[in-house]
């Protein structure tokens, strides 16, 4: 178990903590390209700081304070100019640096600067970099910029604190249970064709890379010639999973808004039917019920219910980890052995700075077939557990 000054070493992700120091030294998504279809200008939280998000009529991005230097009011409800975000109260302007350019009816300018932070778009995602200047590059990553997949992009608003989805990840010993013995009962309550009982899982692994964790699983009656051990599953350092649902590459992404919200971007991908453009669709991925109970009919429902239950945030205080949380316990150290390069002056793991690196994409060696249970006809499994895969949330 942590202490409650390790628990809050790890958890609290504002400005001036240590692990908020460190993720603002990466890229986060902060919205969808559709949120500004919708609205050229948006209220967005990150890290714990209150922003605005706009995009002005020439296409061009910016991300400033929320909050007005002159008397506090919300620029979320600005106007977006070709020079900056113009104050709806006394028309102040702004440039995508924060800087105050014009003060209309007064006759100096006073020398006024708000926080602004570099936004780029990217893969259907707005994704913003709070951290020190020279800026790292955004990763490239494959399914961000691959033209043979089309896109399904979910935003879940969680009320808990980021590090709940992100210790999940390092856990591969849930799934038999959350996910088939729990799931197997909630398929039966439903009255739907249950999926055979998972094998247990002999061992697991863990090898850091260069861009983060791999994890590994090899279940009783598989070989380590299986996908799910002699591959694994990438989880990319310090907030996004990779993993493959029955052949469609995803990622999840876990971002910080504040110590007690995260918003979770789903990030699904298929194929493109032959003689078809890639499409990119936008959905909300919600975690409750209209009646409040919490979606447990779907996986995604699933792992959101153990993350929310764990409380706002959780108290490891009173957790007794165990050997099959060592997954968990190398992430919490990687995590913490990365606060401290940040606090030496250097980049974190994973950092992308070479262009050559960049371009034109990351490719992620991910799993590519479902694991099978051993004992029984793949399509027997597969059918109830393609369900609970593919479902969405609120289904």
């Amino acid at each position: 178990m942590l202490t409650t000054e390790e628990n809050e070493r790890l958890t609290h992700v504002g400005p001036g903590t240590p692990m908020g120091n460190l993720l603002r030294r990466y890229w986060h998504p902060v919205a969808t390209t559709a949120d500004l279809d919708q609205e050229p200008v948006r209220a967005v939280r990150l890290l714990g700081e209150d922003l605005a998000l706009y995009r002005n009529d020439a296409g061009d991005l910016g991300l400033v304070r929320e909050r007005c230097a002159h008397r506090g009011a919300s620029l979320a409800y600005g106007i977006p100019e070709r020079s900056g975000l113009r104050c709806p109260y006394h028309g102040w302007l702004y440039d995508k640096e924060g800087r105050c350019v014009e003060q209309p009816s007064e006759s100096s300018l006073l020398p006024l600067r708000i926080p602004g932070y570099p936004v780029q778009e990217l893969g259907g995602l707005i994704w913003a970099y709070m951290g020190p200047a020279p800026a790292p590059l955004l990763p490239r990553w494959d399914l961000l910029v691959r033209e043979d997949c089309n896109r399904t992009i979910g935003v879940t608003r969680l009320p808990c604190n980021w590090l709940q989805p992100m210790e999940n990840s390092m856990d591969p010993i849930h799934f038999e249970f959350l996910h088939n013995r729990y799931g197997r009962y909630v398929l039966q309550r439903r009255g739907k064709p249950v999926m055979p009982e998972m094998s247990r899982t002999v061992k697991v692994d863990f090898e850091v890379f260069e861009y983060g964790i791999v994890k590994r699983r090899l279940m009783e009656g598989q070989t380590e010639q299986a996908d799910d051990w002699r591959i694994g599953h990438p989880v990319l350092f310090p907030n996004i999973l990779t993993l493959t649902d029955l052949g469609r590459p995803s990622f999840q992404i876990r971002v910080p808004a504040d110590d007690r919200t995260t918003m979770h971007f789903w990030y699904l991908t298929t194929p493109i039917e032959p003689g078809k453009s890639q499409q990119t669709t936008f959905q909300e991925f919600p975690y409750q019920h209209d009646d409040g109970r919490l979606i447990v009919e779907t996986t995604k429902g699933q792992d959101m219910m153990a993350w929310i239950t764990q409380g706002e945030i959780s108290d490891r205080t009173t957790e007794h980890p165990v050997t099959s949380d060592r997954g968990v316990l190398l992430y919490r150290k990687l995590l913490l052995e990365n606060i401290e390069k940040v606090e030496r002056g250097e980049d974190p793991l994973g950092t992308v700075r070479d262009p050559s690196i960049n371009e034109p994409m990351i490719e992620i060696d991910r799993e590519h077939t479902v694991a099978r249970v051993p004992g029984s006809g793949l399509a027997d499994v597969a059918r109830p557990l393609i369900e609970m895969l593919s479902t969405p949330v609120g289904g």
